[in-house]
C-alpha cells in the first residue's frame, strides 16, 4: 500500500485528503506542523508527500530541505502561493510537483498517481533486468525472455508484470493494480486481475498451476519473487 504524508495546518483540508485518499487505498498520515512533518516521515517513511508551504512552526521550504537531507520520496507542494518565485524556490529545494489552491481532486490525484510511478522507474533504473529461474524480465527494453526467445505480452499483461516486478518482495493490493493499469473506476473489478495473471503464468511460470514468482495473495493482492 502507497503511504502519503499529508502536511497542511488547515485541519478541514486535512480531513478532506486524508478521506479521499484513504478510500481510494492510499495510508495516510497527516500533520499540521512542520516538525511534526518531519518526526512523522522518520517514524514511517512515506512513498510520497504532499506538502504545504505555509505552515505555522518553520517553513515548508526548511521541512523541505530536512527531508531531503535523507529520502528520495517525491513531494508535491500544494500552496495558496501563486508567485513563480515561491514555485522557483519550492523546486529548487526539491519538490518535484507544485499545485496552488484552490485545486481539484482529480488533478492532485493524478499527479499523486504520476509521482508513484515516476518513484518506482527511479527505484528500478540501477536495475532494470531481473532474471528468475524461469524467465527474464528487461524493465528498460520492455522485453521478457523465455528459454531464450522473447514473450510476447499484451500491453495490460506488460503494465501487469512491471508494476509487480518494480515492486519485488512487496505485496501490490488488487485495488493499487487496478487503480494504476485500468484506472480508478476499475478498482473494485477484481476478475480482470485474476484473468490477466492467470494469462501471465500461462506465458510465464513452468507450472502455472503451482508459481514460483507470480504470487496470488489470498483476499489481498499479489506479489512477485524473483
Amino acid at each position: 500500500m502507497t503511504r502519503v504524508l499529508v502536511v497542511d495546518d488547515d485541519r478541514q483540508l486535512l480531513r478532506a485528503l486524508r478521506i479521499n485518499l484513504s478510500v481510494r487505498g492510499y495510508e495516510v498520515i497527516t500533520a499540521a506542523t512542520g516538525a511534526r512533518a518531519l518526526a512523522a516521515a522518520a517514524e514511517q517513511p512515506p512513498d510520497v508527500v504532499i506538502l504545504d508551504l505555509g505552515l505555522p512552526d518553520i517553513s515548508g521550504i526548511d521541512v523541505l530541505a530536512g527531508l531531503r537531507g535523507w529520502m528520495s520520496a517525491p513531494v508535491i507542494v500544494l500552496s495558496a502561493r501563486t508567485d513563480s518565485a515561491d514555485k522557483v524556490g519550492a523546486l529548487d529545494a526539491g519538490a518535484d510537483d507544485y499545485m496552488t489552491k484552490p485545486f481539484g481532486m482529480d488533478e492532485l490525484l493524478a499527479r499523486l498517481r504520476a509521482a508513484v510511478r515516476r518513484a518506482a522507474v527511479a527505484t528500478g533504473a540501477d536495475n532494470p533486468v531481473v532474471e528468475t529461474k524461469s524467465f527474464i524480465v528487461d524493465l528498460s527494453a520492455k522485453k521478457v525472455i523465455k528459454n531464450g526467445a522473447e514473450v510476447h505480452l499484451t500491453p495490460t499483461e506488460w503494465g501487469m508484470l512491471e508494476m509487480l516486478v518494480r515492486n519485488r518482495g512487496k505485496l501490490v493490493e488488487r485495488e493499487e493494480l487496478l487503480r494504476e493499469i485500468w484506472g480508478p473506476k476499475y478498482a473494485r473489478e477484481t476478475h480482470y486481475l485474476r484473468v490477466f495473471l492467470a494469462q501471465l503464468r500461462r506465458k510465464l511460470e513452468d507450472d502455472p498451476s503451482h508459481p514460483n514468482h507470480l504470487l496470488t495473495e489470498a483476499g489481498m493482492g499479489y506479489r512477485f519473487e524473483a
